[in-house]
């Protein structure tokens, strides 16, 4: 098991019994209790939890359902079900083809899952997707960044600088994700800084596509982003309630279960 995918798990406990056992997680993921220790020393730092003699406990129960963690915290939350859905979004990409690609957690793997023939153009505000296509090394991608002023805590770049570049372009899709999705509230988000930046490519791709993992259904950000209307395809994971992936069906938008 990767150290996101434990680190992730060991957050899904956090939220959902308040604390972790550093013994209980040696044995829960087969390793040693020195490796769960530095997991959680990491977390701590990233400000997810505080350690106690142990274990752990959350500091983040007194937090609306509106908040949202750093990228960094972001990236192992739902781990496995977020690489689901970006192999299963991947395949939308197209020879040719320019996407957009927000600074959401729940893209990042994106592009490692197009095949490397595939020649392309990707348009983003997301310093984490420049880094990860410069890993890629792969010659058939063309990054656009669009500028602004860098936000540390999210890794992305913001602002009227970035607005007014994005303001250039007509992405044939945008792949985006949100902090809720709600069918009275729409897609929501949780920051106001890159909003703009959203709803410019969601009114100018040729098609859009909502990355949501079962989490996100029946959250509400602090921010409006678009109307479930302007939905295209949905992609999301098994685990996602399908009593809530009606509001799609009703509007005729395409849903894509990742497997």
């Amino acid at each position: 098991m990767y150290g996101a995918e434990r680190r992730s798990l060991i957050l899904e406990s956090l939220e959902r019994e308040g604390n972790v056992n550093v013994n209980r997680l040696a044995s829960q993921f087969s390793t040693s209790r020195e490796t769960i220790r530095r997991d959680l020393r990491d977390m701590e730092a990233a400000g997810i939890l505080k350690r106690t003699y142990g274990g752990a406990v959350l500091t983040s129960s007194n937090r609306s359902d509106g908040y949202e963690y750093p990228l960094q915290v972001r990236e192992v939350q739902h781990y496995e079900e977020k690489q689901r859905i970006c192999k299963a979004a991947a395949s939308f990409v197209e020879d040719g083809d320019m996407i957009f690609l927000d600074n959401s957690s729940t893209t990042i793997g994106l592009l490692r899952y197009v095949p490397r023939d595939i020649k392309f153009s990707v348009l983003t505000n997301s310093i984490q997707i420049m880094l990860e296509a410069g890993e890629l090394n792969n010659s058939n991608i063309v990054v656009i960044g669009l500028g602004g002023i860098f936000n540390a805590k999210n890794y992305s770049l913001t602002g009227l600088l970035s607005k007014s570049c994005a303001e250039n372009f007509f992405p044939d899709k945008a792949f985006m994700s949100c902090r809720g999705v709600d069918e009275r509230s729409g897609m929501t988000d949780a920051s106001i800084l890159e909003i703009e930046v959203k709803r410019n490519m969601l009114s100018r791709s040729r098609q859009f596509i909502l990355l949501a993992d079962y989490s996100k259904f029946g959250l509400i950000g602090a921010v409006h982003m678009g109307s479930l209307d302007e939905v295209d395809v949905v992609v999301t994971d098994a685990k996602a309630d399908p009593d809530k992936l009606k509001m799609f069906q009703d509007r005729k938008a395409r849903i894509v279960i990742a497997e």
